[in-house]
């Protein structure tokens, strides 16, 4: 769903920046693998195993917020589609 005051790109430029510059130092070493939400507008952050469950929390603290998703440690939050391990024919 659109947010009314960011679009996509602008949500994860300015997510990423605030994880890189003010979280990914305090998160990454005990934080790694998890999921963490952050609130693009107020610099605030949930974190947990589980998606759904900071993304909830994060909502639940800031109705309306533009949030911005990452899995600490790692590219990327997710994978889209698959590989297989066995090769092609």
């Amino acid at each position: 769903m659109p947010h009314a005051r960011y679009n996509s790109k602008e949500i994860a430029r300015i997510g990423q920046e605030i994880y890189d510059t003010k979280i990914r130092h305090e998160v990454e070493v005990h934080g790694h693998g998890q999921i963490l939400v952050i609130d693009i507008e107020s610099g605030n952050y949930e974190m947990d195993p589980d998606h759904l469950t900071a993304s909830h929390r994060a909502r639940a603290k800031h109705p309306g917020g533009a949030f911005f998703a990452v899995k600490v440690g790692y590219p990327t939050l997710a994978r889209i589609g698959g590989s297989s391990l066995r090769p092609s024919r």
